[in-house]
């Protein structure tokens, strides 16, 4: 069996069957409306366009007010938000698609400015981030933000799971908890940002305490059947540096493995050393992998992946967000539409629902 055959066979992913194993991978977008962080008509027509994937995870969703990182982004945590989500979910449905939501808190990356009574973005400990963020008064630097209490901490799991609650209302097949790419839970993970020594730090295991725990609180919301979780070991994105990234993400997945989650998302990176395949002998349950291509272009070849056993899905971010219809596109590797960097965040239908489908 090819690359091509096996990644468009099904593959039962928890509680759900799709119909292929090629996914659209979270993207942030910044066209949720303001006030109100609600999603839109446009936003149903973008995803429903991309429905012939057999996943779509959703851009990251705030599951607080406090949670959001940057402008424009939506949330799950009020009753608008759950009936503006419903429009985007009956689309894909309609489509015949599947998709999770992610939820992803921000913690340190943010800024005051985005928060309804200026809250304070929060994180682990004191430590900012280097960098500036747009905000609704213009482009900000990055605050010092502030240390979480045990109270916060104990709100911010819940807030996850009530958010993974209103996903399952809202119509979402599932969630994906976002503990990668220097947000909230992997400023946990890592201990350049985590710099705390209670139980919440100190060592490999307080540093993966948050991140399980979230986990499990949202499986007991809403089953383990309906929730993945997205890692990304030794990615320096948001000034993440971490010194026992083995250590750290073989106890993390040892854990994560006894919750019988529906998936693990892993995004590849060259500073792993082999990382991956440990992983792949840890996990018992779906795999899927975000591949790192380096400077060589997403395509046809990122499918291997699966043929060889090393990943049950592959993920695909740029190249889905330009070619709505992409896994016909990967069956004959190509032609793709080419990816405006200038439209990825913000604005209205221009580089976002008017990409062309194949003739």
């Amino acid at each position: 069996m090819t690359a091509v055959r096996k990644a468009f066979t099904p593959v039962q992913l928890g509680d759900t069957l799709l119909k292929n194993r090629i996914v659209m991978a979270p993207m942030t977008r910044s066209r949720a409306s303001d006030p109100g962080a609600l999603a839109t008509e446009l936003m149903a027509t973008y995803y429903a366009q991309r429905a012939s994937a057999g996943l779509i995870v959703s851009e990251g969703i705030q599951p607080s007010i406090v949670g959001q990182g940057y402008v424009n982004t939506p949330g799950l945590h009020s009753t608008e938000q759950v009936a503006a989500w419903r429009i985007v979910t009956d689309a894909v449905h309609n489509r015949g698609g599947v998709i999770f939501a992610q939820l992803m808190h921000s913690g340190r990356i943010g800024h005051s400015d985005l928060h309804e009574g200026g809250l304070m973005p929060l994180a682990p400990s004191a430590v900012a981030a280097q960098g500036e963020v747009y905000t609704g008064t213009g482009l900000q630097p990055l605050q010092v933000p502030v240390a979480m209490t045990d109270a916060d901490i104990l709100q911010t799991i819940n807030d996850f799971a009530q958010a993974a609650r209103n996903a399952v209302a809202a119509g979402f097949d599932g969630v994906e908890v976002h503990g990668a790419n220097g947000y909230l839970v992997h400023q946990f993970l890592s201990d350049n940002t985590n710099l705390r020594t209670d139980q919440w730090g100190g060592s490999v295991a307080g540093r993966i305490k948050f991140a399980l725990d979230v986990t499990r609180a949202v499986v007991a919301a809403i089953g383990a059947g309906k929730v993945g979780i997205r890692i990304s070991p030794a990615n320096p994105f948001n000034g993440i540096s971490e010194t026992s990234t083995r250590e750290t993400y073989t106890a993390l997945v040892r854990e994560l493995a006894t919750l019988d989650l529906a998936y693990l998302h892993f995004m590849e990176n060259p500073m792993q050393d082999g990382l991956i395949n440990t992983i792949r002998e840890l996990w018992p349950n779906p795999l899927m992998v975000n591949t790192f291509v380096g400077d060589r272009a997403k395509g046809k070849a990122d499918l291997a992946s699966i043929d060889e056993g090393l990943a049950d899905l592959v993920s695909f971010g740029q190249l889905f967000l330009a070619n709505p219809d992409l896994p016909a596109r990967l069956a004959t590797d190509g032609p793709y539409n080419a990816p405006n960097p200038a439209t990825f965040y913000g604005g209205g239908a221009e580089g976002y629902t008017d990409y062309a489908p194949l003739g």
